[in-house]
C-alpha cells in the first residue's frame, strides 16, 4: 500500500513507518519533528519564519492581543503549498485531530483536500484530544494531566494548548472528523478509555517500538544505583515532576552514596536516549494510566520506568504489578518508598529489567504492530 502519515508525537509515527516499510509498504511522513526533539520526516512543515529571532517577538504579541498564532498561520500556507502533491495515497492517518498544527478552521481545509485526493482516512488519538480532555475535565478519570489545573484553576494559563480542545473551533474540527473519518484508533488506554462508546473508534492499537534500533543490556553488577529524571519544561507541571523532584530530595538524604540522580531538561531525541541508556531507573511521569513513548523505549532498553501502570493496564495484558514497570502516583512519599525498595533490593531491577523488555517485544514489537494497523485499515 501507499501509505500518508501526518503529524509525529515521540516517534510514534517514525516507528510505524518502519514496521510498515519492513513489511513492503511504500510510507511518507510529513510534520515538525515534533518540536525541539527533532524525530525524522520526509517532508518538514513547521513555521519558520516567526520562529526566527527577529519575528518571534512580533508572533508572541500578536498571539497575546489577537489571540491567533502567526506560527500556525504561516504552517497552513506552507502545507497549502505541498498538500496538492499529497495524492493518491490508499490510507492517509493524522497522529491527532490537529496534525497539521494550524489554526483548526485552515485544519479542516487541509483534511478536505485529503479526502478529495486519497482513499482512506484515519485519525489517532494520541496526545490530548477533544475527548481525552473533556473526560478530564469532567474528573471520569481518578487522576490526568489535567489535575494540578483541576485543583487551582489559578494554572488556566499553563494549561491553555491543553483546553483549546474543548474550544468551540476545535470542537468543530473534532466533530468534523469523527463524521469523516473511516476510523478512529487509540494508542493507549489513556485515550482509549475516553473513546469506549464512541461510533467512529475501532480500537486500542499499542505503540509501536523498533526493538531492531534498540538494543537491551542485561543489568549484571551494580556499583551505584543510577536515576534519570529527564523534563520537558513545557510539560513539568502536566508530567508531574515536582513529585518526582521532591522525593528524589528524600532518597538523596538517605541513600546518597548508593545512588547517582541524573537531572535533564529539553533534551532531543538522541541526547536523552544516551542518558536513557546510562541509567538503571527512569522516573517518567505520574499522571498516566499507561506508559508514553519515552517510558516504552527505556522499557526496551531494560531500565525499571516510574510511569503510567494502574490497574487497567495490569488487567488489559494479565500483569502483576510491579513485574514490568512501576506505577507512579501522584504522592511523594509513595513515589520515595518505591524508589528505597529498589535500592534496597537491586535483584528487583534485574527481574522488573528483564520482564519490561519481554513485555515490549510481545506486545509493542513495530512489525506486529505494523499488521495490527494493516489489518484494520483494510476493514474499515
Amino acid at each position: 500500500m501507499k501509505i500518508l502519515l501526518i503529524g509525529e508525537y515521540s516517534r510514534l509515527h517514525n516507528s510505524l513507518k518502519e514496521g510498515l516499510e519492513k513489511n513492503g509498504h511504500n510510507v511518507t511522513l510529513v510534520g515538525s519533528g515534533d518540536g525541539f526533539k527533532n524525530y525524522p520526516v520526509d517532508i518538514k512543515l513547521d513555521s519558520y519564519y516567526f520562529n526566527l529571532k527577529l519575528l518571534k517577538p512580533i508572533a508572541k504579541l500578536f498571539d497575546k492581543l489577537f489571540k491567533i498564532s502567526l506560527n500556525e498561520v504561516e504552517i497552513y500556507f506552507r502545507a497549502k503549498k505541498i498538500i496538492n502533491h499529497l495524492k493518491n495515497y490508499d490510507i492517509v492517518q493524522l497522529i491527532n485531530e490537529n496534525a497539521f498544527k494550524t489554526l483548526p478552521s485552515l485544519e479542516i481545509i487541509l483534511i478536505k483536500k485529503l479526502q478529495k485526493n486519497n482513499k482512506k482516512l484515519f485519525l489517532l488519538s494520541c496526545g490530548v484530544d477533544k475527548k481525552s480532555v473533556e473526560y478530564a475535565i469532567n474528573k471520569k478519570f481518578r487522576y490526568s494531566i489535567l489535575s494540578p489545573y483541576l485543583e487551582n484553576p489559578d494554572l488556566k494559563k499553563s494549561y491553555r494548548h491543553i483546553l483549546k480542545y474543548v474550544s468551540k473551533s476545535y470542537v468543530k474540527l473534532h466533530e468534523y472528523l469523527k463524521e469523516n473519518v473511516n476510523g478512529i484508533i487509540s494508542s493507549d488506554i489513556d485515550y482509549n478509555i475516553p473513546y469506549l462508546n464512541e461510533k467512529k473508534h475501532l480500537r486500542l492499537i499499542p505503540n509501536p517500538i523498533n526493538v531492531d534500533k534498540i538494543k537491551y543490556e542485561e543489568i549484571k553488577t551494580i556499583n551505584k544505583i543510577k536515576i534519570l529524571h529527564g523534563v520537558n519544561s513545557k510539560n513539568y507541571l502536566k508530567k508531574g515532576n515536582i513529585f518526582f523532584d521532591k522525593a528524589l530530595k528524600i532518597i538523596k538524604e538517605k541513600y546518597q552514596d548508593k545512588i547517582e540522580i541524573i537531572n535533564t531538561i529539553d533534551l532531543n531525541y538522541i541526547e536523552y536516549l544516551k542518558y536513557v541508556e546510562n541509567s538503571h531507573i527512569v522516573l517518567d511521569q505520574v499522571y498516566a494510566y499507561d506508559q508514553g513513548y519515552n517510558a516504552l523505549e527505556a522499557m526496551a532498553l531494560g531500565k525499571v520506568v516510574f510511569t503510567g501502570a494502574e490497574r487497567e493496564w495490569l488487567e488489559l495484558y494479565n500483569l502483576k504489578e510491579n513485574s514490568v514497570a512501576i506505577n507512579a502516583l501522584p504522592n511523594v512519599n509513595y513515589l520515595a518508598s518505591k524508589i528505597e525498595w529498589l535500592i534496597n533490593n537491586p535483584n528487583e531491577l534485574k527481574y522488573i529489567s528483564k520482564n519490561a523488555r519481554k513485555f515490549i517485544e510481545k506486545h509493542h514489537h513495530y512489525i506486529t504492530v505494523a499488521e495490527e494497523y494493516e489489518n484494520i485499515w483494510s476493514k474499515n
